[in-house]
């Protein structure tokens, strides 16, 4: 094995769950070049950092994998540079295959491994893709369909000097006792509502941060505004890489199931996670030492009663939280038990 493709093209949270997968493979065959297929920020954030991948090819939008309303077709000109690079493997761990499997059998690696639904096309080695497994164990089982074993499921990211300094010229020094809320979620309903992050912020009585994308801005606000103490608002202010840094020194991350509460996670801050049952299956954290990830277990829409845990059934246009169930008690409760520890 000299050179290896992995295809992972997705956004934040994808990437770090598959990381110890990733990982895995690298340690298997360390004397390959492991060239990840993905997404232009996947360079900016990899670009320089210690980890299993070697380089990134950033690939344009191509429909099935990407979500961009541009995508389409991979174009020619892109397989054939692909398909120069003479991968030995290319492993698929970027969904059930109907449109990745086709693309992963283009490269014309000598052996395609990765995952197959009933309408996909088979790769040389392949598993079946069943939607409720949790996504780190899914990526080891195709690690291990090429001869790979973890040393750790955890996912681990390395803070840079780069992000380090990045974060002081941002935020200057972190104060001690920091508390990161993330109230943001790409699904509006998996999103906590604004006021109870502000309520628990406010009765924690640390100092805080609230993090949050730019097109969360609205919503860092209404957490911050909410407040009766002062808070940070920090939003689209820092890169990956300083965000990272800045995780890695708080006390505690509260935050939806997002990219960045497996960021701080993979960075090592301890974390509560706010999780709709069907989404832990699937992201939760796997050990529970620094991580307590609450549940609701509400398992229709709170608006019209359409099912969510009948993967048949399409969504319904509502955009309420499924995860109001969870109280601002019961997130106290772990947080005061994770702060003692710190």
């Amino acid at each position: 094995m000299r050179k290896i493709a992995v295809l992972r093209a997705n956004a934040l949270g994808d990437l770090i769950v598959a990381l110890p997968a990733i990982a895995a493979v690298k340690d298997t065959y360390p004397d390959a070049r492991l060239v990840l297929l993905g997404s232009a920020w996947h360079a900016d954030f990899l670009r320089g950092r210690p980890g299993p991948v070697d380089e990134v090819v950033a690939m344009p939008p191509i429909t099935g994998l990407t979500t961009r309303p541009e995508a389409r077709p991979a174009p020619e000109e892109l397989m054939g540079r692909l398909r120069e690079r003479r991968f030995d493997l290319a492993v698929q761990i970027h969904g059930g295959g109907r449109h990745s499997n086709p693309f992963v059998r283009r490269l014309g690696a000598r052996v395609t491994a990765g995952f197959r639904t009933p309408d996909a096309e088979p790769l040389d080695l392949w598993l079946p893709y069943v939607y409720y497994q949790h996504e780190t164990l899914r990526y080891l089982e195709a690690a291990a369909l090429v001869g790979a074993r973890a040393r750790e499921v955890e996912p681990r990211v390395a803070v840079t000097a780069a992000d380090r300094a990045e974060l002081r010229d941002v935020l200057g020094e972190p104060p001690p006792g920091l508390v990161a809320l993330h109230p943001g979620a790409t699904d509006p309903r998996r999103r906590w509502p604004a006021r109870r992050f502000a309520a628990v912020a406010d009765r924690l009585g640390r100092p805080v941060v609230v993090t949050g994308t730019p097109e969360e801005a609205g919503l860092v606000a209404e957490v911050v505004a909410a407040m009766r103490r002062p808070a940070t608002p920090l939003v689209g202010a820092l890169s990956i890489g300083g965000l990272a840094a800045l995780y890695q020194r708080c006390a505690l991350v509260l935050a939806n199931d997002t990219g960045p509460r497996h960021l701080a996670a993979a960075v090592g801050a301890a974390t509560i996670g706010l999780y709709w049952c069907g989404n832990l299956v699937n992201a939760g954290p796997l050990t529970r030492a620094r991580h307590r990830p609450l549940v609701s277990w509400t398992t229709a829409c709170p608006c019209c009663g359409a099912t969510g845990v009948d993967l048949r059934a399409g969504r319904c246009a509502h955009d309420d939280s499924w995860i109001a169930a969870i109280t601002v008690d019961e997130v106290i409760e772990q947080a005061e038990l994770l702060l003692g520890r710190s």
